[in-house]
């Protein structure tokens, strides 16, 4: 957000109005900005059997979040893969924010709960998760359906989600449930086209169908196991740690020593190498690691405890949310899953959006229909969600790094394939290929980077483009440029041709991806996903024939751009063969079929009906009507007094429903050629009160004064103000200077009063202001967006952050940039959380903290606190006996070069003279301690 003097114009106040007004009827879950209060709960150990056959119980550690009105209904709200109930703590406070009593627990094995990790079985994590709905079923903050039939959903991610549709199959207390980034049967998930009733690809009758093995996710699998042994969290894409830092391992009591193992099985290794695991797990992975592959034993215990074991139960209202970046469990699982529901009878809603276990969590809009979803289902609130299918489209990436996002709804979910009314064919081109395997399956291709792809994701689409095959490696067929955009959604199919090329075994291990490339070569994997698959080749050299499915994935390909379909012998994240082998591939078919699903686009504006044009128009009517009233009245409401003064904050308050308040009776004023520095930790306010500054939200209590004028939105005095907050939003075909000069052009004023050179200057930028903003790194579009900010000259410049993304001497140059500002009369204010950048460039500073003023002043003052002062001196001793001499200084001490003491009052003006009376020589006086000691001190850290 930059300047606000555009908002003067006639008719774009109104329009703003309205546009307010309509996106204001949306409802999100929850609320950017400033951090509201937190929820108050309750913490509980609660005991369930070790095994239906056991004597021995296991603790479970809980949290019970209370809404502020009960009884209520119920979120349980489970964890992923590694975290613990501290894990989900944001969202077990949004929940309860929304009027829902949240559980909250750690699974067995994971944080302070104790026990053995059994995957999510039945017999073990969950009955715990029955344990805990009688729990419920006998708290009166909890709304029930009948005695001891608490009203419930559940959610969770990926193990999470796993654990919301094994409960909701075997218990029918459930109402609802939301499973996030999950997955249908673990055997499938990391050990894709294992044998199961719905493979990924097939062979032909002619042809020697597919092993009974799937192809092991080796490194999603390891980290995976890793993650049951250390604080690895798998339902955060980012794999972060528990909040707060604290270690989740709770190492099982456990004896040393092993087993041999069943028959045909390989030993169990000694049970401190299973980590939280329990042997029967632990032998399971072994055997898999060091084989690649999983016996029948091995795929009976992974089903077991997988959803697939119980999806036909299921008949609560399902809301299914998976990633189209995830790399671990993809759109398949929860594709599965849906038609597995679907078919015994429940109601099923699909979502696929721009995240995963690669890509990101859900958003805030996401995580707000999650909460409409349960909102409906258990308080009858808003309107019935329905059981249709959404999807988010990622386009090209913005200037800021961030990709454009459209979201497209359709009235079904038409699974992966479609309809055949909803698929194009694709031509494709390319002789037959010989594809070598090397010894030992290394060098491998790469396709996607497990457990690192959703850190690089987030900031541009390098994660997508980092696949590379390895010359000689793989087959590869194009298709010619496209003549206009096809938005592939669902899982494309082509049909192979693959023979022996040598003496090779009877068994081929390949990779199947399907690029988009871009007219210059670039080449995007969409969701940085692979198809692995087995082909038995026949033993007289002959081809076998095989249709592929490839991975599910959401991609618009441009117009101009080509599909290019790889097929590669290695990937490094898969379990490759050992063997040295040669393949020749080609096509059996000269085409692809790629999935279209049509919807209506939700993102792009209102419908274009003639209906919504006449309430459009009659609320811009009615809107410059009321604006026309009293805008008048609103330029005249100033105080002459204030004329000079830049800013004047007066018992300044804002509530939000529920009881929260973010800014409480704030007060302060900033006088002319000040720099002030607005600090505060995460959740003080400091956001709030600088979009009430400039009149983007109003305030519920107390005004604000601009130069005497009270702030309004739209208000004429807003045009003196510069401002900086929360992005720059240029256009990145255009140059800098382009960007500037449009921009300036935007708020009508002559361009003589502009003074680009100036701002040009201060930006800093040499050249690569005439190149395009698109090229820009973050530092320089934070330079740009800053000199954008003084176009005009404004009297007060409000900057957010405005070192982010700089380099120390453009730190350095900015500091500078800003003591000249305000040096020549006008105004700086200044949020930042660097304490010691405002130390050094802020004259004066204004403390934050839960909403409230705790300090005013300047900053040598708020840092010199009770006033400790420190003189750095020749002679230390000779320095200490002078300050004792002097009326009310006390606590004076010395060091080697220096000599501390507490003034109480006493300027240190004074106790320099006399120090230099004495003949002491004195080369630094000041305060002792540093703004962030002063800080942390007034914020209670």
């Amino acid at each position: 957000m930059s300047r606000l003097s555009r908002l003067r114009g006639r008719w774009t106040i109104p329009a703003l109005i309205v546009v307010l007004a309509l996106v204001a009827g949306g409802v999100y879950f929850t609320r950017s900005g400033d951090d509201p209060v937190a929820v108050p709960y309750k913490e509980a150990k609660i005991d369930a059997p070790e095994s239906p056959d056991s004597t021995q119980t296991v603790t479970i550690e809980t949290r019970l979040y209370l809404p502020q009105q009960t009884p209520a209904p119920a979120i349980m709200l489970a964890h992923g893969f590694g975290g613990s109930l501290r894990s989900v703590h944001t969202q077990a406070e949004e929940f309860a924010r929304r009027g829902f009593v949240v559980l909250t627990w750690s699974a067995r094995g994971f944080g302070r709960s104790t026990g053995q990790i059994a995957l999510n079985s039945i017999d073990r994590e969950v009955r715990d998760a029955q344990k805990l709905l009688d729990f419920l079923g006998t708290r009166d903050e909890v709304q029930k359906d009948s005695a001891g039939d608490p009203r419930v959903g559940v959610t969770g991610a990926s193990y999470g989600g796993a654990l919301s549709l094994l409960l909701a199959g075997v218990d029918k207390r459930v109402d609802t449930i939301v499973p996030v980034i999950t997955y249908n049967d673990l055997a499938q998930a990391l050990l894709p086209n294992s044998a199961s009733a719905t493979p990924r690809a097939d062979a032909t009758p002619a042809a020697t169908s597919f092993g009974e093995d799937g192809v092991f996710k080796r490194s999603w699998a390891g980290i995976f196991f890793s993650a049951g042994m250390t604080s690895i969290d798998l339902s955060s894409p980012t794999g972060d740690a528990p909040e707060m830092g604290q270690t989740e391992s709770q190492q099982p009591a456990q004896q040393p020593g092993g087993n041999s193992g069943a028959a045909g099985q390989p030993p169990t290794p000694a049970l401190g190498a299973c980590g939280r695991f329990t042997p029967e797990v632990c032998a399971a992975y072994t055997e898999v690691a060091t084989t690649g592959r999983a016996s029948q034993q091995t795929l009976e215990l992974l089903r077991k405890s997988s959803p697939v074991a119980v999806t036909d139960q299921i008949k609560q209202p399902t809301m299914l949310v998976q990633g189209e970046a995830d790399t671990l469990f993809g759109l398949d699982q929860s594709d599965a899953t849906a038609r597995q529901i679907a078919a015994a009878g429940g109601k099923v809603k699909m979502v696929w959006y721009a995240g995963g276990h690669d890509g990101g969590n859900p958003g805030t809009s996401l995580r707000g229909e999650i909460a409409d979803w349960m909102a409906f289902h258990l308080q009858g609130k808003g309107n019935d969600p329905g059981t249709g299918f959404e999807y988010t489209v990622q386009g090209a990436f913005r200037s800021s790094g961030t990709p454009s996002l459209r979201t497209v709804v359709a009235p079904s979910y038409p699974g992966l394939s479609g309809s055949a009314t909803e698929r194009k064919t694709v031509r494709l081109s390319g002789r037959e290929q010989v594809a070598v395997n090397p010894a030992g399956g290394n060098p491998a291709a790469i396709s996607n980077l497990p457990g690192l792809g959703s850190a690089l994701s987030r900031s541009s689409a390098i994660s997508s483009r980092l696949s590379i095959d390895l010359p000689g490696q793989a087959a590869v067929f194009t298709s010619d440029p496209l003549d206009s955009q096809l938005l592939l959604t669902g899982s494309s199919t082509v049909r192979l041709r693959v023979a022996r090329g040598d003496q090779s075994s009877g068994e081929a291990i390949l990779f199947a991806k399907l690029y988009d490339v871009s007219a210059d070569g670039t080449r995007v994997l969409p969701g940085s996903v692979v198809a692995p698959f087995r082909v038995a080749l026949p033993p007289d050299g002959s081809a076998a024939e095989v249709n592929v499915t490839l991975p599910p994935a959401v991609r618009p390909v441009e117009s101009e751009h080509k599909l290019a379909l790889v097929v590669s012998t290695t990937d490094q994240a898969f379990a490759n063969a050992e063997q040295p082998a040669a393949y020749r591939i080609s096509l059996a078919s000269d085409s692809i079929s790629v999935p279209v699903v049509p919807g209506r686009n939700v993102t792009t504006g209102f419908p274009v009906a003639a209906l919504w044009g006449i309430v459009i128009a009659l609320l811009v009517l009615i809107g410059a009507g009321i604006i026309a009233m009293f805008r008048r009245r609103l330029a005249h409401d100033s105080d002459p007094e204030l004329s000079s003064v830049p800013l004047v904050i007066s018992g300044l308050t804002k509530s939000y429903p529920g009881g929260l308040k973010a800014v409480r009776d704030l007060s302060f004023r900033v006088e002319h050629g000040q720099v002030l520095g607005l600090l505060g930790p995460n959740g003080a306010g400091k956001t709030t009160t600088l979009r009430m500054v400039m009149g983007l939200i109003h305030p519920s209590e107390g005004h604000i004064r601009v130069f005497g004028h009270k702030v309004t939105p739209g208000a004429p005095v807003l045009s003196r103000i510069g401002s900086f907050v929360e992005g720059s939003g240029f256009l990145p075909h255009l140059s800098g200077a382009a960007n500037l000069r449009l921009y300036w052009a935007a708020t009508g004023r002559p361009l003589e009063e502009a003074h680009v050179e100036e701002a040009l200057e201060i930006a800093g930028l040499g050249d690569a202001v005439n190149r395009r903003v698109r090229t820009y790194s973050q530092g320089m579009r934070q330079r740009l967006a800053i000199a954008q900010a003084m176009l005009g000259l404004p009297d007060l410049l409000i900057l957010d952050e405005p070192t982010n993304g700089l380099d120390p001497p453009q730190i350095h140059q900015m500091r500078e940039v800003l003591r000249r500002y305000a040096a020549a009369g006008r105004t700086v204010l200044v949020s930042s959380h660097l304490l010691a950048e405002v130390e050094q460039t802020c004259s004066h500073v204004v403390v934050m903290h839960k909403g409230q003023l705790v300090a005013a002043g300047e900053v040598a003052d708020i840092a010199a606190g009770g006033g400790e002062a420190t003189f750095r001196v020749d002679s230390p001793s000779k320095a200490a006996d002078v300050l004792r001499g002097l009326e009310g200084v006390h606590d004076v001490h010395e060091d080697e070069d220096a000599v501390h003491a507490s003034m109480n009052g006493v300027p240190r003006a004074a106790a320099l003279s006399a120090l230099v009376a004495a003949g002491v020589a004195v080369d630094q006086a000041g305060p002792r301690r540093r703004l962030e000691d002063a800080f942390l001190e007034l914020v209670g850290e």
